[in-house]
């Protein structure tokens, strides 16, 4: 019997004490015991979030929020600037373009990020642009965005900033209030620590706002509706009972370690990852601006990107994926995300450099490990 090691951008390894919190009896999400747990939820969401604005829970993937964020604010015919530098920026605008919003894109060379004054200057030249749609971390690039640089831009515009933070909340340095972020999303199966089915959303008063003049359809996405239902400490359909009593104790997992503990040890193993897959001699593919989520290395030359994926999972249990759209079979994504720490970086960086041995590449066993090891010792 071997462990089994999860090291994907999403899902992410979930620790055993909130998957025992999930495995109790389930209760009925309309009693005071659910209420209180779900009001002590949101509390803690805030903290997380660092927002004085409220944060809704969704029963959907984190998608469901992105979609949430498009159809409360905006009316078909609008116009909105779209950072393209992966797939989830491309996400942002195929689902506006979905409500007959008109999308202008910031084509982005993958594994780059972008230029907040490219930004700033859309916003001048184009004064019918009403949201900025960007990501925290693109997942398929591992590259990060200097969002405090994007939100004092766009603060003094009447757009409104909207953010995907779904596999950087938790992980980055993000405080939506400071940074003049109006909407931010994330999902519960990254730096959460729970499994996939959990979105969440922030809204500021700027984008309150423009709520009221938004024409788009919406029923079960409707933000008014989880508003309203909110004030009584409950969402407005049926909530995902299970995931938010796990919630419950990962959020406060998070808050006991402190979340700056939190997003330093991320750092750390972030660097730990760059630092080993250097000392191995492979390149990496976001190295202007990488991220404490996920770190893409390109495929060595020889060596088959696919193959290699497989022989880590099935030699040692090890999971990694690869990449997407015209990067796959070119590079490999290993995520330092949630329920992670140093052992788990030094196991995944051993089973990589067995692997890479195995299947030709010259490489001294112990190098990338070594690498690691003073990063994380440091």
């Amino acid at each position: 019997m071997r462990k089994n090691y999860l090291l994907t951008p999403g899902p992410t390894m979930i620790p055993p004490e909130v998957s025992l919190e999930m495995a109790k009896p389930i209760i009925h999400h309309r009693t005071p015991v659910y209420i209180e747990l779900f009001k002590k939820v949101n509390v803690a969401l805030k903290e997380v979030y660092r927002t004085k604005n409220d944060v809704f829970v969704m029963t959907s993937s984190g998608t469901g929020a992105m979609e949430a964020a498009v159809v409360n604010t905006l009316s078909a015919g609008d116009t909105v600037l779209v950072v393209k530098g992966g797939k989830f920026g491309e996400r942002w605008g195929k689902i506006a373009e979905a409500y007959g919003v008109n999308v202008v894109y910031i084509d982005i060379e993958w594994g780059k990020a972008v230029n907040p004054n490219d930004i700033k200057k859309h916003l001048q030249e184009n004064k019918a642009i009403k949201a900025v749609f960007t990501t925290l971390v693109e997942t398929s690039t591992g590259a990060r965005t200097d969002i405090q640089a994007v939100g004092n831009i766009v603060k003094d515009t009447d757009a409104i900033l909207v953010v995907d933070a779904i596999s950087g909340l938790g992980a980055e340095e993000f405080r939506t209030d400071d940074w003049h972020v109006d909407i931010a999303v994330t999902g519960s199966q990254k730096a959460l620590m729970l499994p996939p089915g959990l979105a969440f959303i922030s809204v500021s008063d700027k984008a309150w706002k423009m709520t009221e003049k938004s024409k788009l359809p919406k029923f079960y996405y409707s933000l008014k509706k989880a508003r309203k239902s909110l004030e009584d400490g409950e969402t407005p359909f049926t909530s995902a009972i299970s995931l938010v009593i796990g919630l419950n104790k990962s959020l406060s997992m998070i808050l006991e370690e402190g979340l700056d503990n939190v997003i330093k040890r991320h750092e750390k193993m972030g660097r730990a990852v760059r630092e080993a897959a250097k000392a191995m001699g492979l390149e990496l593919f976001a190295p202007d601006a990488p991220s404490n989520a996920v770190t893409p290395v390109k495929s060595p030359a020889g060596i088959d990107c696919g193959l290699f994926i497989k022989k880590l999972k099935s030699k040692y249990d090890v999971t990694i994926i690869g990449g997407q759209d015209h990067v796959k079979g070119k590079i490999f994504r290993i995520a330092h995300l949630g329920y992670m720490d140093v052992f788990d970086i030094v196991i995944v960086i051993s089973a990589m450099e067995m692997v890479l041995v195995e299947m030709g590449y010259k490489l001294e066993l112990g190098k990338g490990v070594g690498a690691a090891q003073k990063v994380l010792m440091a």
